[in-house]
C-alpha cells in the first residue's frame, strides 16, 4: 500500500494548484482524477475566465484577489505558459446595478485603481459597445482573463517536476480514517494512506461530500463564440476589454476581446442563467432557441454582434445558495480538508485557493481570510428544511 503526505481527490483547477503548491514544499504528494489531464466535463475549459479586483460580489474577496495575482505571476514565470492576460475590463449598467455599485464599493475600500466612465465616454474609448444612456461603467486596468486549460497544465506539469504522482482515469471509490489519524482512500485500482485528504471535487460535489450538508446547486452553462460582422479587429485585446454588463432587470452577460485569431470569434455567456443539472444527465447538445437567445442580447450591447454563430460549449457549475465559497475541514475528520462551490466566479481564485489548500493540509491554519467559506453558515437552512 502506497503512503503519501497528502492525497488530492479531483485534478481540475483547485486539485491542480493545491497538488502543486503541496509538491512545492517538499510533500509527497498522490492526485488522483477521474478523467483524463484535459477534459471538459466540469468548468475548467473553454478558453478563458475572467479576472478581475474590483469585485462586486463582496469586499471580502479582494485580499485574496490580490495574492492571486501574484501567484498568476509567478505561475506564468514558472511554467513559461501565458496563463493570464490583463487586457483592462469593464462593469457596466446603471449606477446603481450590483455590478457597477458593488465594484465601485470594492475599488474604494481597498484602494484599487479605477475610473468612472459615462455612457459617451465608454463608447469613444470601446467604439465596439453601444451602452445606454442612464449607464455608466467602472473600467479596471488589471481586469482580464486567465486560460483555464493552460492553467491546469501548467499546475500539474510543475506538480510533477515536484515529484507529485498524478494518477488519472483512477477516480476515488471511497475513503475512511485511519487509526493514527491519517486517511486510506480507494479507487478500482489500488489503496493509498497519507497523513491528510484533501477533495476538490467540482460538481460532482452533491454525491462526493454528501455529508457537509450544503444544499449545492449544479447547473448547466453555455458559452458562445459570435464573428462579429465587421470583423475581430474591434474586439482585439488591444481595443476591447474584458466586461460584465448588467441590464435594468439585473440580468448579466459577459464576454471578453476576440483572443482566438482572426476567425475565432469573440466569447460571450449570461452570467448565472442556468439549468439545473448533474454531471450524468447534463444536456451537453446547444440548442438554437439558446444561440437565439444569446444573440438577441448581443445585439443590445455591441452594433457588430452576433454576425455569425461560430460555437458554443457547455460546462457545469456548481454553486452554494449565496454562491460563496466552501473551504472547510470535513465535518466527519479534520484530516480531510474540502474545496468547492467555486463556480461563476472562482477560477480567478485558482491560485491562492491551492496555496490555501496546501496551508489547511499541512498546518490545519491559514493566514489567509477564509471565514466567509464556512459551511456552518447554512446550518440554519438546514434545521429548518
Amino acid at each position: 500500500m502506497a503512503t503519501y503526505d497528502v492525497i488530492v481527490v479531483g485534478l481540475g483547477g483547485m486539485g491542480s494548484s493545491a497538488a502543486y503548491h503541496l509538491a512545492a514544499r517538499g510533500k509527497r504528494v498522490l492526485g488522483l482524477e477521474k478523467f483524463g489531464p484535459a477534459h471538459d466535463q466540469g468548468a475548467s475549459h473553454g478558453g478563458s475566465r475572467i479576472t478581475r479586483q474590483s469585485y462586486f460580489e463582496s469586499p471580502e474577496y479582494v485580499p485574496l484577489l490580490l495574492r492571486a495575482y501574484e501567484l498568476w505571476d509567478g505561475l506564468k514565470q514558472d511554467s513559461g505558459r501565458d496563463v493570464i492576460s490583463l487586457t483592462g475590463g469593464v462593469m457596466v449598467g446603471r449606477p446603481e446595478s450590483l455590478t457597477v455599485a458593488g465594484s465601485l464599493r470594492s475599488a474604494q475600500q481597498w484602494g484599487l485603481e479605477h475610473e468612472m466612465l459615462d455612457a459617451g465616454q465608454l463608447r469613444r474609448r470601446f467604439p465596439a459597445m453601444a451602452p445606454g444612456p442612464q449607464e455608466v461603467a467602472l473600467y479596471e486596468a488589471k481586469a482580464g482573463f486567465v486560460r483555464p486549460e493552460e492553467t491546469v497544465s501548467a499546475h500539474l506539469e510543475l506538480a510533477a517536476k515536484h515529484g507529485a504522482d498524478l494518477h488519472f482515469h483512477e477516480p476515488m471509490t471511497s475513503w475512511e480514517t485511519t487509526a493514527d489519524g491519517g486517511v486510506r482512500v480507494e479507487t478500482a485500482s489500488g489503496s493509498y494512506t497519507a497523513g491528510h485528504l484533501v477533495v476538490t471535487p467540482g460538481p460532482w460535489a452533491p454525491e462526493l461530500l454528501a455529508e457537509l450538508g450544503v444544499p449545492f446547486l449544479i447547473e448547466r452553462q453555455v458559452q458562445y463564440w459570435f464573428q462579429p460582422g465587421g470583423g475581430v479587429g474591434p474586439f482585439e485585446p488591444a481595443n476591447f476589454p474584458i466586461y460584465i454588463w448588467e441590464d435594468a432587470d439585473g440580468s448579466q452577460v459577459y464576454g471578453f476581446p476576440a483572443i482566438d485569431g482572426p476567425d475565432g470569434g469573440a466569447k460571450i455567456a449570461f452570467f448565472r442563467r442556468g439549468v439545473p443539472t448533474t454531471p450524468a444527465t447534463i444536456d451537453r447538445e446547444v440548442h438554437q432557441p439558446e444561440i437565439d437567445a444569446m444573440a438577441e442580447r448581443t445585439r443590445r450591447h455591441f452594433p457588430d454582434l452576433p454576425g455569425t454563430f461560430l460555437r458554443a460549449k457547455t460546462c457545469l457549475y456548481s454553486n452554494t445558495p449565496d454562491e460563496h465559497f466552501v473551504i472547510a475541514p470535513h465535518p466527519g475528520s479534520t484530516s480531510v480538508t474540502v474545496a468547492c462551490g467555486f463556480s461563476g466566479h472562482g477560477f480567478k481564485f485558482v491560485p491562492v485557493v491551492g496555496e490555501i489548500l496546501a496551508d489547511l493540509a499541512t498546518t490545519g491554519a491559514t493566514a489567509h481570510p477564509i471565514a466567509l467559506f464556512d459551511p456552518h453558515r447554512f446550518a440554519s437552512h438546514l434545521t429548518q428544511g
